[in-house]
């Protein structure tokens, strides 16, 4: 087990204890530092402290990182949907109910398995169980995503990210009929406090901001792109009920009277980037799933 110790400068001062151990590693994420904080193993001035600790000047903070737990993913052979690759990047329209990465209780049957057994070289930055994976969808959400071959891709893309290059356009299927052709919800976004699982709208919450459009609309219900300006956890699910105007299928955030869809009816069917090495944009198209395109038949004979 690794040991470290970082003295808090002028420009930590009032930060969060785990925004100020991220500093010191890129490769650290604000959750993983979170759950070594929990675990006792961050300690201030000798004592532990919770999550929500501000630091102070010249405070000492000591980390022991534990060993990397050896973790094998296997390798699964599958049918991916590849819309483009090169040495660099990939994309991949991912199927809805297909977990991205593995993690306790799917292990097997994620989109890291099928890359892993499609191509041998990606990028390591996020480690044994993300490589190559630069941003994630929700397990039964389907659409678009790029994944990166090499660390320097990876990089880049991350970049773009960051700095909202990055084109994320999105179709749903909400309950409601929004009277208003054109919208924007920024509302920042962070765990729910009564529902540590769920994400809401909270003051001290990361910033968000969701753009939308309808396409149609219906007796009870809307048909609406929704492009990203960033990219929170659940964060066009979360900003659509917020104005309430849930996804339907939804079986978080969606209300008690919704259809039965096996998840929300969310694809991310627009992707576009700057080529990591070439600096070319690339932009990509996935068409709805059977059952999405299925579902908007339906509600057009229902009008």
């Amino acid at each position: 087990m690794e040991k470290l110790e970082k003295v808090i400068e002028e420009s930590l001062v009032g930060d969060r204890i785990d925004k100020a151990v991220s500093t010191m590693d890129a490769e650290w994420s604000r959750s993983q530092v979170q759950q070594w904080i929990k675990d006792g193993l961050v300690v201030v001035n000798g004592k532990p402290v919770k999550p929500n600790y501000k630091c102070s000047l010249n405070d000492v903070i000591g980390i022991e990182i534990p060993d990397l737990e050896e973790l094998n993913v296997i390798p699964e052979e599958m049918d991916l949907d590849i819309y483009y690759e090169d040495a660099d990047v990939l994309v991949v329209n991912k199927p809805k109910g297909m977990v991205v990465h593995p993690a306790p209780g799917h292990l097997t049957g994620t989109l890291v398995n099928g890359l892993m057994a499609h191509c041998k070289d990606l990028s390591g930055i996020n480690g044994v169980l993300r490589p190559g994976i630069v941003h994630r969808i929700d397990m039964d959400t389907s659409g678009l995503l790029m994944v990166a071959k090499n660390d320097l891709a990876h990089e880049s893309l991350v970049n773009q990210l960051v700095a909202k290059t990055v084109t994320r356009k999105y179709r749903a299927i909400v309950h409601g009929v929004i009277p208003h052709d054109y919208g924007t919800i920024e509302a920042p976004l962070g765990r729910d406090q009564k529902d540590r699982q769920s994400m809401a709208v909270v003051d001290n919450g990361k910033h968000a901001v969701t753009h939308f459009n309808v396409l149609e609309r219906f007796k009870d219900f809307s048909f609406v792109e929704c492009k990203l300006e960033t990219g929170r956890t659940h964060q066009i699910r979360v900003h659509m009920k917020y104005i309430g105007y849930p996804l339907v299928g939804d079986p978080k955030y969606g209300p008690r009277k919704t259809l039965d869809l096996g998840g929300q009816a969310l694809h991310a069917g627009i992707l576009g980037f700057e080529h990591p090495r070439t600096g070319q944009y690339l932009e990509f198209e996935a068409p709805l799933p059977d059952y999405f395109e299925n579902l908007l038949d339906d509600l057009r004979n229902n009008r």
